[in-house]
C-alpha cells in the first residue's frame, strides 16, 4: 500500500501543480476583461511547442513575419482600443550591479500599459515626448541592480548604453504569462529607442490588442485577420489568438512536462503493485485450507478469484485514496512557494482512482487464479 500511496501521491501532485501553472495564463487573460487578443508570427513546419510559449522562444524563428506596418494597420481597425507591440531584445543589463543573465529587454509603446493594465509603483510610464533614452523597470529588477526599489532618475545600462529610469512597475507576481516575460524582472523601453542598442530593427514577436469591449472582440479578430492577410499578400504566416487559445501553447507544454514526470513517478506504482502481488501470494499460501473448505461446500473457481481479487483491489484502492490525499496536501504546500495554486479537478481524482484499480487488477489476478486452481482435496489436507 505504501508503494501505491507514494506513486499516486506523486502523480496527483504533479498534475495538480501543472494544471495550476497552465491555468494561470487563462486566468490572466480573463482578469484583463476577456477582450484581449494577441498576434504572433506563423509557426514554421516542425516547430516545437516550446518555441511559441515564450517570447524568448520566438527568437528561434529565422525572421518574424510581423512588421510595423501590421501594427499601424491594426490600430486603424474599428473597435480596437489599444495596440502594443512586443519585441524582445537580448543583452547585458546592469545598474550598480549586473542583472541576472537573460534579463528581458522589451521594446514596446506606451499603449502596453493600457493593453496589459500595468500599474506603476513610482514615476511614469514610457512617453514619446521624453527626449532622452528612458526605461521603465520591474520592482525586483530595481532591487537586484540598484539595491532599492526607489531608483527613479538612476541610469540602467543596456548593452553599454545608458537609459534613465523614469518608472518602476508595481509587482505583478506573474513570472508565467502570455507575454513570455516576467515584468517584475524586465526593462521596458520605447521601440524607437531599440535602435540605440541594436544594429538592426527589432523584430516584433507579438502584438497585443485590446478591443473596446468583449462584444467587439470577435469582429476585431475577424478584421485583423483580413487586414493582415492583405498586408502579407494572402499568406497566413501569422496567427491571431484570443481567450483560451492564448494559453493553449503554455498548457500543452506543461501537460507534456507533467506526463513525462508522471511516467517516471509511476515506477513506484510498479513497485507497489509487485508488493501487493507478493502479499496476496503469501495470503493464498497461508489460507490454502480455507480455500479447500470453500470449494468443498460449493464455491466455484470464479468465487475464489473474486474473493482474492477484491482483497487485492482493497489494498490498491486504499493506497490510492491515501496517495490522492497526500498528493493534494503536498501540492498545496508546494504551491505556497510558487506564483500559482494547485488545482482540484475531477479528472485528477478519476486518474488516481483509475490507476489504483488497474494496479489492483493487474497484480491481483495471478494470485487469485492461483488460489482458484487449488485442488480442494489437497487443500483440505493442510492444517492451520
Amino acid at each position: 500500500m505504501l508503494g501505491i500511496t507514494i506513486g499516486v501521491a506523486s502523480i496527483t501532485a504533479i498534475y495538480a501543480l501543472s494544471g495550476g501553472a497552465s491555468q494561470i495564463v487563462s486566468n490572466q487573460v480573463d482578469s484583463l476583461g476577456g477582450n484581449i487578443a494577441v498576434v504572433r508570427p506563423g509557426i514554421p513546419a516542425g516547430a516545437g511547442i516550446g518555441q511559441i510559449t515564450t517570447l524568448s522562444g520566438s527568437r528561434e524563428f529565422a525572421s518574424s513575419t510581423l512588421t510595423n506596418n501590421d501594427l499601424a494597420t491594426i490600430q486603424q481597425i474599428e473597435g480596437v482600443e489599444a495596440v502594443a507591440p512586443l519585441a524582445l531584445l537580448s543583452g547585458a543589463v546592469s545598474g550598480s550591479s549586473p542583472a541576472a543573465s537573460g534579463t528581458a529587454i522589451i521594446a514596446t509603446t506606451p499603449e502596453l500599459a493600457v493593453v496589459n493594465q500595468l500599474e506603476l509603483r513610482d514615476g511614469q510610464f514610457l512617453d514619446p515626448a521624453i527626449r532622452l533614452p528612458a526605461a521603465v523597470i520591474g520592482t525586483q529588477l530595481s532591487i537586484d541592480i540598484f539595491g532599492t526599489d526607489q531608483s527613479i532618475g538612476k541610469t540602467v545600462q543596456l548593452r553599454g548604453t545608458g537609459f534613465t529610469v523614469i518608472g518602476i512597475l508595481e509587482r505583478t507576481n506573474t513570472p508565467i504569462n502570455y507575454n513570455g516575460a516576467d515584468f517584475d524582472r524586465s526593462v521596458l523601453i520605447e521601440i524607437e529607442d531599440a535602435a540605440l542598442i541594436s544594429s538592426t530593427s527589432p523584430q516584433l514577436q507579438q502584438i497585443n490588442i485590446r478591443s473596446s469591449s468583449v462584444e467587439t472582440l470577435g469582429s476585431v479578430i475577424v478584421e485583423t485577420n483580413k487586414a493582415l492577410l492583405k498586408n502579407h499578400l494572402g499568406e497566413a504566416d501569422f496567427v491571431v489568438l484570443s481567450g483560451n487559445e492564448i494559453a493553449e501553447p503554455t498548457s500543452q507544454l506543461f501537460s507534456i512536462i507533467a506526463g513525462v514526470t508522471a511516467a517516471i513517478a509511476a515506477i513506484s506504482l510498479l513497485v507497489g503493485g509487485i508488493g501487493v502481488m507478493n502479499i496476496m501470494l503469501v495470503n493464498v499460501s497461508e489460507r490454502t485450507r480455507e480455500i479447500g473448505i470453500r470449494k468443498a461446500v460449493g464455491a466455484s473457481n470464479g468465487d475464489i478469484v473474486w474473493q482474492f481479487l477484491i482483497e487485492s483491489l482493497a489494498l490498491s484502492v486504499g493506497g490510492g485514496i491515501a496517495g490522492y490525499l497526500v498528493g493534494y496536501g503536498s501540492a498545496f504546500a508546494v504551491s505556497l512557494l510558487l506564483p500559482f495554486d494547485a488545482i482540484f479537478t475531477l479528472e485528477i481524482a478519476g486518474l488516481a482512482l483509475g490507476v489504483s484499480l488497474v494496479v489492483g487488477v493487474l497484480f491481483g489476478l495471478y494470485p487469485a487464479y492461483r488460489a482458484a486452481r487449488k485442488d480442494p482435496i489437497n487443500a483440505l489436507r493442510q492444517y492451520d
